[in-house]
């Protein structure tokens, strides 16, 4: 096995008296989608928030290719290679869909400018299914739309590791096919993926492994059928009257 493109060792991070990532240790294969789970409040978007340098740990380590990142900031760990979406879509609303994807080629890992960048941010906006909405306000976006946006920004910095953060959440059922049909097709672009979602239906569409959180704490890692069946998993999830 080749070693990780991801490699994360003891990471913990604490609010106050609240400890919501406790010893957290997980990696990630170059070219891997992994799915991080567990009922609201286990600290997943808080680990997603360490990776991409928005949060310093407590302590541990998170290692990219080999190197420590834990310190950097965030700006820093993006161009390193490392992008990521919001629970909460974020979108730069005064901008057309191409300055938006333009804003993303500036700060990525081979910065863009000029007509090359636009050129580029037309490819990205027609690679997630924005053809011809270039000039169009964001504004104007359907929300599955907006995501899309937020997806070709996070692409244009040319990320070897990809963080969705629920990206699938929110759509309807033929949206929801086409959304797990386009970050599907990103592993033919070589990036790696680690996915928070609650829909277990795109969970075992395109995870190879899965983490489940509870608390804080890895409670269990395999593949998605075999995690989703865990007494364990099924009990974070329903409580013990259901598990």
């Amino acid at each position: 096995m080749s070693a990780p493109l991801l490699d994360v060792s003891g990471l913990s991070r604490r609010f106050g008296g609240l400890k919501a990532v406790d010893g957290l240790a997980l990696t990630i294969q170059p070219g891997e989608i992994m799915g991080l789970l567990g009922p609201n409040g286990s600290g997943k978007t808080t680990v997603m928030n360490l990776i991409s340098g928005a949060l310093r740990p407590d302590a541990g380590s998170i290692l990219l290719d080999g190197r420590d990142i834990s310190a950097l900031a965030p700006h820093r760990i993006a161009r390193l290679g490392v992008a990521r979406t919001f629970q909460l879509v974020r979108m730069l609303p005064s901008l057309t869909c191409r300055e938006n994807v333009l804003a993303g080629l500036a700060f990525g890992r081979a910065p863009l400018w000029g007509h090359a960048a636009a050129g580029r941010a037309d490819v990205l906006l027609t690679r997630v299914g924005l053809t011809g909405r270039a000039t169009t306000a964001t504004g104007e976006l359907t929300y599955i739309d907006q995501k899309r946006l937020e997806l070709a920004r996070a692409l244009a910095l040319q990320p070897r590791l990809l963080l969705l953060d629920e990206w699938l959440a929110g759509l309807n059922p033929a949206e929801l096919q086409q959304g797990i049909a386009l970050v599907r097709s990103l592993r033919s672009d070589g990036v790696t993926i680690l996915m928070v979602e609650h829909v277990m239906d795109a969970i075992r569409s395109l995870c190879d492994r899965c983490v489940v959180m509870n608390a804080g704490r890895r409670i269990a890692e395999g593949t998605p059928d075999v995690v989703l069946g865990e007494a364990e998993v099924i009990r974070a999830y329903l409580g013990d009257d259901d598990a």
